[in-house]
């Protein structure tokens, strides 16, 4: 039911993970996505994945954290953004410096905001468009053991609200996707940092989310693809009443009625 054709969607951060998934869930849509990364070649790898089944893609090599212009003068305009760059590791909270704290804000704070404030005002003078920024568990329950990032998603909470209220009236509309513990590589090689031993990774997921993310109601590390399944119904027309929201795709992680 979801029909995006004609309609062109930037992914940031979207090589691998949950970005690749959304973009192949917005091509799928008929949308043309245009994926970004660091890496050329594992970016041209990704392109090729999703333009095997049929899809329209533009693969945009930028480190967006340092300069959003090359993909500013790649796709001046867009009628989609899906804010998904984003860095984690986990660090003794005492340990992070100064730098890391910038570093943190940089890539996954003002790079979003910094493509925002270029696509929204076209999207504003056009009468339709979706601004999105993927969050994490963590902007609402702060990890102990990566609070640099969990201050980055909980900035995004008020990032979002606050671009949606500049875009009142006119069409666009601009959320938050909450995501909870994702099976991605780099979630995987967070789990084996956490998880100590030689244990397989079934094993290792299941002590993972019982002793690090036991909040979960699903119990489970949840697949990229169900984080897309938001991200495109919110790019939708069947959207378009939900705006200045923070959306949960988290397996009933976050332990509240509203974030």
């Amino acid at each position: 039911m979801i029909d995006l054709s004609g309609k062109t969607a930037v992914v940031t951060g979207s090589s691998s993970g949950i970005g690749l998934a959304i973009g192949a869930g917005l091509a799928a849509a008929g949308a043309r996505v245009v994926l970004t990364g660091r890496d050329e070649e594992r970016l041209k790898a990704a392109a090729e994945s999703l333009r095997a089944t049929g899809a329209v893609v533009r693969a945009v090599a930028v480190d967006l954290a340092a300069d959003a212009g090359p993909l500013i003068e790649a796709e001046p305009e867009a009628d989609i953004l899906v804010n998904n760059l984003g860095i984690f590791e986990a660090r003794p909270p005492l340990e992070i410096t100064d730098d890391e704290w910038q570093r943190y804000f940089e890539t996954n704070v003002l790079a979003g905001v910094r493509l925002t404030r270029h696509y929204l005002p076209g999207m504003m003078d056009r009468g339709w468009g979706r601004v999105q920024y993927i969050a994490s568990d963590s902007a609402v329950v702060t990890p102990a053991e990566m609070i640099h990032y969990g201050m980055t998603k909980t900035a995004l909470l008020g990032v979002s609200r606050g671009f949606a209220k500049a875009a009142s009236g006119s069409g666009v509309t601009v959320n938050t996707v909450i995501a909870g513990p994702t099976h991605t590589g780099g979630v995987e090689t967070f789990v084996r940092q956490l998880v100590p031993g030689d244990l397989p990774w079934e094993e290792a997921q299941r002590r993972f989310m019982r002793e690090y993310r036991p909040q979960s109601l699903i119990q489970r590390l949840i697949e990229p693809e169900e984080i897309a399944n938001m991200v495109v119904y919110l790019s939708s027309p069947q959207a378009s009443a939900t705006t200045g929201g923070a959306l949960r795709v988290d397996g009933g992680y976050v332990d509240a009625i509203l974030p």
